[in-house]
């Protein structure tokens, strides 16, 4: 690992009018390394990393990536840095095939301005190989007829293939049965052995001690739990996450004020 950590968050701040979504968290993600994000809804998970995408810019604190201070200000520089966020809504196109979905929005032209087809094919298809993603019979079949498990592989795919340095899967096993939570579980782990860092957001314990190598826990807004995942147990991480010790417990300077 390197002296500096690939994402740094020092002392996140980040309120919507009275709701404070973030109270001086931070974390850390590393290249070739999976941390799990986990809490209760409500947690400031979804709140965190849309800070790191760039749909939020943070009110205080500080965001480093590769020990340099960063303004992320919208999605572009985020995306300029190499962050991609594969949300729960997967954001594909049905109509669209695989190739298409990929490169939707960035797609690549031939020097008469038209679409440069096989050069994107060969390309789709060489990262999705990467990746073992062999369940896809074609890369020219419509997303519509794929299963959930082969969404979340396109939609990983595609994250990768625009040379990211960093991905944030967002429950990316939520609505998937048994044999497709295996392929995207797989898949999660080769975006690490392939030397990316991962920030897997789940509430599945079975999924996260499977593929996480570190685990951040928040609850309402503050960290208060990072483990090594050889060195603990889910016992121990749903404890910190029903009853983690704040550091600034909400409602409680009100309380004293007023027996005062």
């Amino acid at each position: 690992m390197s002296e500096h950590h690939l994402l740094e968050l020092r002392g996140v701040q980040k309120s919507f009018g009275a709701v404070h979504a973030l109270q001086g968290v931070d974390f850390h993600a590393d290249s070739g390394s999976v941390m799990a994000l986990v809490g209760d809804n409500g947690a400031g998970k979804t709140v965190l990393t849309k800070c790191v995408a760039g749909i939020y810019q943070i009110d205080a604190g500080e965001i480093l990536w590769d020990g340099e201070r960063k303004h992320i200000s919208g999605p572009k520089d985020a995306a300029g840095l190499g962050i991609e966020v594969v949300y729960q809504d997967l954001a594909l196109c049905d109509n669209l095939d695989v190739v298409q979905n990929m490169y939707l929005g960035r797609e690549t032209r031939s020097s008469l301005r038209r679409l440069d087809e096989a050069k994107m094919e060969k390309e789709a298809l060489g990262t999705l190989d990467d990746l073992s993603v062999t369940t896809i019979q074609s890369v020219r079949q419509q997303v519509a007829g794929l299963s959930g498990g082969q969404r979340q592989s396109i939609a990983v795919a595609k994250a990768v293939l625009w040379n990211s340095k960093l991905v944030i899967l967002d429950e990316p096993t939520a609505a998937l049965g048994v044999a497709q939570t295996r392929q995207v579980l797989d898949l999660t782990k080769r975006l690490a052995e392939q030397g990316l860092g991962v920030i897997l957001i789940s509430h599945n314990m079975n999924d996260v001690f499977e593929v996480a190598d570190y685990i951040t826990v928040l609850r309402l807004g503050q960290n208060v739990a990072e483990f090594k995942r050889t060195e603990t147990t889910q016992r121990e991480v749903v404890e910190a996450i029903t009853a983690g010790t704040l550091s600034d417990v909400p409602g409680m300077q009100d309380e004293e004020e007023a027996v005062r």
